[in-house]
């Protein structure tokens, strides 16, 4: 029996939250002068006016209310360390509708709350990271916004709504869902060196069946430039019902990792369709009983393990694990053979099809998969007729030290394949192997370098077959949930929204601070509990605690890092200004 723990995710996705939002706004409202400038605004047109003058750490805050037919372009060079930031006043206090659009362009640019809804674009994606075709953004970042129903009338109207390019930006801690016409959700534009996009902490919810190609959930590359390195990150996003099109995420380029994502109720698969040298490891499958898809595999050395695929109840190109056949001196928009393909310590449970090898052979997808790797997979509570389809038998594949449940008469396998109950067990929100179990310890070949399972835990010397390591620790990495994803997550309250029940104190808190140290002491029992967070220029968290008792001391490393400190009381009170770290007192 393992031990459930989120520590890990939720740091992750903790980077940059409430602080950020709450810090801008009170500095905004105090009107003290800091090394950086705040600017209030409330149309498109006054963010264009700033772009002259905008400076490294400024933050352009976007006054609350719905935003009608506004036209965003968000310009800068910020630095590292010191983005220019623009943020609404409070979370979902700013709508944008009608035929609102968003472009960001130049470097260290941070977009911070923004809500699309009850509206469409009409010309080019929804938010661009760029400025026409010249102008493109660069180690920015878009977070905590939502796209909701932003459609046309007709669903055939084709536009994206998220468009990245440039290079080493981010996407995170978004929410996606209600996309009904044509056109990806969220696609990452290439050019002739990597882009480093890294695409996390998402929520992409409902997309109903387009009826044609054109409805993926994420496309990275096209298959003009599908060789060329991209080099994206995907992980820690939540895809649920993304039944757009057989493909949720379209792999068309090279080098991209895709890791601790969960699929729920998708009718479609994780495809790299495109591109070679991929990694997919460590993703949550979840079909509950509906028509869904794993991974398919086209193209060259992509490695895929520590998957968990569970009610998957698609076939053919919709199998748990689809290797495709391919095409002679294919062209770049058809199928290339795939070769020397890794697929190995993955768990399948209750699937239709847990294998298919040589999928859509015909007479011009005539090439076999060739010099692939099938090892120390674990398939058990197969619905389906076959625990594994071999549609092209000319395939060659090393068969190592798998584990199927099934008797010899229902179907005969190859050497590699122990027919076997694999004594799987339903804890901690998955099937793994109970302490009797077969898998423990049995793995075959070496595989040095895989060493972790599914839940982030090391693998012993001796690993246990399947995605999950038989011991009883701590889980690190689990299936997500919504609450997990998407804008604030993890936050106890909405950005600002406790100033709308909560009463402004001057005097609760006095504090004196040194080099190392600040003392609190609080004016009256009465206040506490009162939680503080201390927070720097960039809108980063430094430290953040409780006071419990009337006089408290804290060590801090570089009290010339803070910024803003705020107080929340549980009576209803908070407190909260800028540091005047010159000379030593709040």
């Amino acid at each position: 029996m393992k031990v459930l723990k989120r520590d890990i995710r939720s740091v992750n996705i903790r980077m940059v939250r409430l602080g950020l939002c709450f810090i801008i706004a009170i500095t905004a409202l105090c009107g003290v002068s800091v090394h950086a400038t705040s600017y209030s605004v409330s149309s498109a047109s006054e963010i264009a006016d700033l772009s002259e003058r905008l400076l490294a750490g400024d933050t352009v805050i976007m006054r609350s209310g719905t935003w009608i037919d506004q036209e965003i372009i968000f310009e800068g060079m910020g630095e590292e360390g010191k983005p220019i930031v623009l943020l609404v006043e409070e979370s979902n206090g700013v709508v944008l509708s009608g035929t609102s659009t968003l472009r960001i362009a130049g470097e260290y640019l941070e977009v911070n709350g923004l809500r699309f809804e009850n509206g469409y674009s009409s010309s080019g994606a929804v938010v661009e990271f760029r400025n026409g075709s010249s102008e493109l953004a660069s180690h920015s970042r878009l977070t905590n916004c939502t796209i909701v129903s932003y459609n046309p009338t007709d669903k055939d109207m084709d536009y994206k709504w998220v468009s990245v390019y440039g290079a080493y930006n981010r996407v995170d801690h978004c929410s996606f869902s209600g996309k009904e016409h044509s056109g990806t959700t969220l696609v990452v534009w290439l050019n002739d060196t990597p882009n480093y996009t890294q695409i996390d902490h998402n929520y992409f919810g409902s997309r109903p069946d387009l009826g044609y190609n054109g409805g993926e959930t994420i496309r990275i590359g096209t298959s003009s430039n599908s060789m060329k390195e991209s080099r994206a990150m995907v992980e820690f996003n939540l895809f649920e019902e993304c039944d757009g099109e057989i493909e949720i995420i379209s792999n068309k380029s090279c080098f991209n990792t895709y890791r601790y994502n969960t699929f729920r109720d998708c009718a479609g698969c994780l495809t790299l369709r495109h591109g070679n040298d991929c990694l997919v490891y460590g993703n949550f499958f979840f079909g509950n009983e509906k028509s869904s898809g794993g991974v398919r595999i086209i193209g060259e050395r992509h490695q895929v393990y520590n998957n968990y695929f569970e009610g998957l109840k698609g076939d053919d190109y919709r199998s748990a694990i689809c290797l495709m056949n391919g095409v002679p001196d294919s062209p770049l928009n058809r199928y290339f053979q795939v070769q020397d393909a890794v697929v190995i310590f993955n768990t399948i449970v209750g699937c239709k099809m847990p294998l298919m090898v040589g999928a859509g052979k015909d007479a011009e997808k005539s090439l076999a998969p060739v010099n692939c790797t099938f090892a120390n997979n674990v398939i058990d509570k197969t619905s389906g007729s076959n625990h594994v389809v071999i549609e092209d038998a000319s395939a060659q594949i090393t068969w190592l030290g798998n584990v199927v449940n099934a008797d010899e008469e229902e179907e005969e396998l190859s050497d590699g394949f122990l027919l076997a109950d694999p004594h799987l067990e339903y804890t901690e929100g998955m099937w793994r192997p109970a302490s009797s179990s077969p898998l423990i310890d049995a793995a075959q070949g070496e595989f040095p370098l895989l060493t972790e399972d599914i839940d982030g835990q090391s693998r012993s010397e001796k690993k246990d077959i399947g995605c999950d390591e038989y011991m009883e620790s701590e889980i690190l990495i689990s299936p997500l949930e919504k609450n997990e994803v998407g804008p604030y997550a993890y936050q106890e309250e909405p950005v600002l929204g406790i100033f709308n029940k909560a009463y402004q104190m001057k005097d609760m808190v006095k504090w004196v601070v040194d080099r190392r140290s600040i003392c609190f002491s609080v004016n009256e029992a009465s206040f506490l509990p009162i939680n503080y967070s201390l927070y720097d220029v960039s809108g980063r968290i430094v430290n953040s605690g409780k006071i419990t008792n009337l006089t408290t001391h804290i060590g801090i490393e570089d009290r010339n890092k803070i910024l803003l400190a705020r107080f929340v009381s549980k009576k209803q009170y908070y407190q909260s200004y800028k540091l005047l770290i010159n000379n030593g007192m709040f």
